[in-house]
């Protein structure tokens, strides 16, 4: 429960939830601190406060470039949120809901439920 407030937090202020639909909509690439902070008109010290508390929240990961960071969403963070509000979703039956968590989390709708599968999401599982 802990994970999911800290999540909760981390999106609940508007810069901090438009990076995370930026870095969501960047896929596995990802973007560079500086391309985030330019293409939302933030300041890059601020910028860099939010990224940290997005870090530390589970919902995105970086990796150091050289000089530069590259942000991206962290998926199993978005899974497990996922997951943790949806544990006690249809009556009780958790794994009822599971194909609907899973095609949310790996970006896909209804029609493409037949392709490989994504990495397992285990609804009792804490984020």
């Amino acid at each position: 429960m802990k994970q999911a407030l800290d999540a909760f937090a981390a999106l609940s202020q508007p810069t901090r939830l438009d990076v995370f639909r930026l870095l969501i909509k960047a896929g596995e690439a990802g973007m560079l601190a500086g391309e985030i902070s330019d293409r939302l008109g933030v300041r890059q010290n601020t910028m860099s406060a939010n990224l940290g508390v997005l870090a530390r929240s589970g919902l995105v990961r970086n990796t150091r470039e050289g000089r530069s960071v590259r942000y991206q969403a962290q998926m199993e963070g978005v899974r497990g949120l996922l997951a943790f509000l949806m544990e006690d979703c249809c009556g009780g039956h958790p794994e009822l809901c599971q194909p609907i968590i899973q095609n949310l989390a790996c970006g896909r709708d209804e029609s493409e439920s037949d392709r490989a599968p994504c990495p397992p999401i285990h609804p009792k599982r804490q984020i």
